[in-house]
């Protein structure tokens, strides 16, 4: 089992562009078409799967909304943010 992070550990780890809502974290990532995002969706399924940690994700017309959390501990843990980290890595890539 992961330890929930304090909140002054949150907001020092949370990537730029996330948000912090309750316990979990959130960024909503904007697209030109609906396709480019759900390319993005199936990108981040990827990577939830390589790392056994699975966000909410909402697909939209022109966005894409991800939101992290660890249900098993109730609440944000290193991999909710390292997981933020990696969706920035790959996108930026």
């Amino acid at each position: 089992m992961a330890d929930l992070l304090a909140d002054d550990e949150i907001e020092a780890q949370l990537p730029d562009e996330w948000d912090r809502d309750g316990d979990e974290i959130v960024r909503v990532y904007e697209f030109d078409d609906y396709l480019r995002g759900v390319n993005f969706a199936q990108m981040v399924g990827e990577i939830a799967e390589s790392q056994f940690h699975h966000p909410e994700i909402t697909i939209r017309y022109s966005e894409v909304e991800i939101r992290l959390t660890s249900h098993e501990e109730g609440g944000i843990t290193d991999a909710d943010t390292e997981m933020a980290e990696l969706i920035e890595s790959e996108r930026n890539a």
